[in-house]
């Protein structure tokens, strides 16, 4: 029997699954489950190829760390097989926690624990059905593992998950600018005093890493559009959920109707619920609400099936009360709803991002004599200081009428 699975993938070609520890991981239905969530939540919107899911991403992930731990152990690196199939799976497992459209859900109908935290607790139950065979991975995962260079390979500013997103989401966007190079990258990591580093001649790679970042969080994963429309999402969930919990009759799947009608509190019971969700359950739900007779559920439930964005308007200040309040009441006159209802459709969101923190665990570069820089003070090019100047906008988002 052949010792390894083979999936061909769009990115990268052939990626090799080793049989065993590695395989089943791949065969768990809560690995599985990914394939049922996009990626990129709704930015198909926008870009229409972008419409591939978290099970290829984490496989996309899964490969660069094959070929990172390669790379390093070329060099002299000793990583022993344990280290290397630990961080293997953690790498797989990196996001199996994600809920439907990726990151929608964490502060609509779930609160107070991240996506992180719920991957940590589906890792720990496969980890006790498989009888405690991924106890290295976890270790590594919540970065408790002595060597931190693994920990660095799957969180870090220069990580696995990172350089596989970025490649495979210009890849199915279509935006050419954000084609980073990983495998140059990965060639060039090494490690000097227990720490992951770039070396000298890897700094253009890096160089156009950071820029690239910066491009695809602006132009696709924080569009105007796709923003607007995450928002019509939110608001749709909220209404329902209001709607439900004040008596109302609310089609929904068995495990999604669970999170609308309660406050969850995450224990075996609810991530037995939560692993049941995935992007089908939201879909569906809102094909119903079309014909709600709640007129705000169905206008949103139609704003999200037929392509109704909201309008949106992105500022570098907050916009003033009495502006909004004219939209909320243009909207109310309308719609012909009360005043205190437009909330569910308009919002104000800001929104701010940095593409490279110089305090957190900062890109390494290492040159021949030893010595190491942070890409801040080597690069002749980054103005790392515009770089890691957190970008703050405002995304005013509202029903067209």
């Amino acid at each position: 029997m052949n010792e390894y699975k083979i999936i061909n993938d769009p990115v990268f070609g052939f990626i090799k699954i080793k049989r065993g520890l590695l395989y089943d991981i791949v065969q768990h239905p809560l690995f599985q489950r990914l394939n049922r969530i996009n990626q990129l939540g709704l930015a198909s919107v926008v870009y229409p190829g972008a419409r591939h899911t978290r099970l290829q991403h984490s496989l996309g992930a899964f490969y660069l760390m094959t070929e990172a731990v390669k790379s390093l152990s070329e060099k002299g690196v000793y990583i022993f097989d344990s280290e290397a199939e630990a961080v293997q799976a953690a790498i797989l497992m990196h996001d199996i926690g994600h809920g439907p459209f990726s990151h929608v859900l964490e502060h609509t109908l779930i609160r107070n624990i991240s996506h992180e935290d719920i991957s940590l607790m589906m890792m720990e139950r496969i980890n006790r059905e498989m009888e405690g065979l991924l106890a290295l991975a976890i270790s590594i995962f919540k970065d408790e593992y002595p060597n931190k260079i693994f920990h660095q390979l799957i969180s870090s500013q220069l990580d696995m998950d990172r350089l596989d997103y970025l490649r495979r989401d210009s890849f199915f966007t279509g935006v050419t600018e954000g084609n980073i190079g990983s495998a140059r990258i990965i060639k060039m990591l090494n490690v000097k005093d227990d720490r992951l580093v770039v070396e000298a001649k890897g700094i253009y790679s890096i160089e156009n890493y950071l820029t690239t970042r910066r491009l695809m969080y602006w132009q696709v994963y924080l569009h105007k559009t796709a923003v607007g429309y995450e928002k019509v999402l939110v608001n749709m969930l909220r209404r329902a959920r209001d709607l439900i919990r004040q008596g109302h009759n609310i089609f929904a799947s068995p495990a999604l109707s669970y999170f609308l009608r309660n406050d969850v509190t995450f224990d075996e019971e609810t991530l037995s619920i939560y692993a049941e969700l995935d992007d089908s359950d939201i879909w569906c739900a809102m094909k119903a609400w079309k014909h709600a007779d709640d007129k705000i559920l169905s206008t949103l439930a139609t704003d999200m099936t037929d392509r109704h964005l909201f309008k949106v308007e992105v500022t570098e200040s907050r916009p003033d009360d009495e502006y909004m309040n004219q939209i909320a009441r243009c909207i109310a006159n309308e719609m012909n709803i009360p005043l205190s209802d437009t909330h569910y459709l308009m919002t104000l969101t800001e929104i701010g991002k940095d593409m490279y923190n110089p305090d957190d665990d900062t890109i390494g570069i290492l040159y021949k004599d030893g010595t190491v820089r942070d890409i801040s003070e080597a690069s002749e090019i980054l103005n790392v200081q515009l770089l890691s100047k957190k970008i703050r906008k405002y995304y005013l988002c509202y029903q067209r009428i």
